[in-house]
């Protein structure tokens, strides 16, 4: 079934915009190649970011992460943020045009994690790096000029999901806290698009980001975890069986997204565990969509999301 008649008339241009290639392990260096390639279509950053090397968590190797910081010394908010790329592709500096646009116009200090990839680094290296740049953001708030009670996580798409299971995480070891977690179409159930599909809506993943494509990225981050311990909310944050005393959610997603049913569900299962959840849909959209800034859709899309960092922040 196409669901071409589905996408948002000014969005249909955007898709010969993405690459088309089967993502496989023979693919896979042409497809990061061809995802990087993208990233430089996106216009210069208005602030430049400045690299630093966050600890390693139990003998991991050093996380590089991006700083963006406003110019002008105040306390600010910050957002951990976390790039998107299927858990297989992409990186900080590739994608740092979102977070530095989101440091400017709201002028909060943006630390943009550089985590390792799979399935050269499959669970639970990804999110470790994640929580190892939380632990450095938080130990160096002073000298960002970093209000520690002001510190969100977001992501998109697999950042989204790595943004998800990272609240799970400073939840369970109860060290640090979030005042938020922003999760723009966030990839956050492993069985979307397999066999074991709980939603299998037939609208949604045929642009951009297919079954397929998620089906391997989720098999490389998956290694030989068996999805069988007490750390499955963070591999998968939908699997996990206890979502209380999570921080407030922000979730948006477009309704052609793969993503979308999981998102919904979760943002349920939120609500339903007592925390504050927002949920936005967008008809029409599929996977990326927002990319194409110039869409009515895109700029309500960004209309909300701008409304939400700037009352989830205070």
């Amino acid at each position: 079934m196409s669901t071409l008649h589905l996408v948002d008339p000014e969005l249909v241009p955007l898709l010969g915009l993405f690459p088309n290639i089967d993502l496989s392990h023979a693919t896979l260096e042409k497809a990061r190649a061809e995802s990087n390639a993208l990233s430089e279509m996106h216009p210069p950053p208005p602030i430049e970011p400045v690299r630093h090397l966050a600890a390693g968590r139990d003998g991991a190797p050093s996380v590089p992460v991006l700083v963006f910081k406003p110019e002008g010394e105040k306390q600010r908010p910050a957002i951990l943020h976390i790039h998107g790329g299927g858990m297989v592709m992409g990186s900080a500096y590739g994608l740092r045009s979102g977070p530095s646009s989101f440091a400017a116009k709201h002028d909060v200090v943006i630390v943009s994690v550089d985590y390792r990839l799979a399935p050269e680094a499959p669970f639970p290296g990804p999110q470790e790096d994640c929580y190892a740049a939380l632990e450095w953001l938080m130990a160096e708030a002073g000298s960002l000029g970093v209000d520690p009670a002001r510190i969100a996580v977001m992501g998109e798409s697999a950042g989204g999901g790595l943004a998800a299971a990272l609240a799970q995480m400073v939840r369970d070891r109860g060290a640090h806290n979030l005042c938020a977690q922003i999760l723009v179409y966030p990839m956050i159930d492993y069985r979307t698009g397999g066999s074991d599909d709980p939603y299998k809506n037939p609208s949604v993943g045929e642009f951009v980001w297919t079954r397929e494509k998620n089906q391997f990225g989720w098999t490389c981050l998956k290694g030989d975890y068996g999805v069988d311990d007490e750390r499955v909310g963070w591999f998968s944050p939908s699997l996990a069986s206890d979502l209380a005393d999570l921080p407030p959610a922000y979730i948006a997603t477009g309704t052609l997204d793969l993503f979308f049913d999981e998102s919904l569900d979760y943002a349920q299962r939120l609500c339903q565990s007592g925390v504050k959840t927002e949920l936005h849909s967008y008809a029409g959209g599929f996977h990326g969509f927002n990319f194409f800034t110039e869409a009515a859709v895109s700029k309500v899309f960004a209309a909300n999301l701008d409304s939400a960092l700037v009352r989830l922040l205070v």
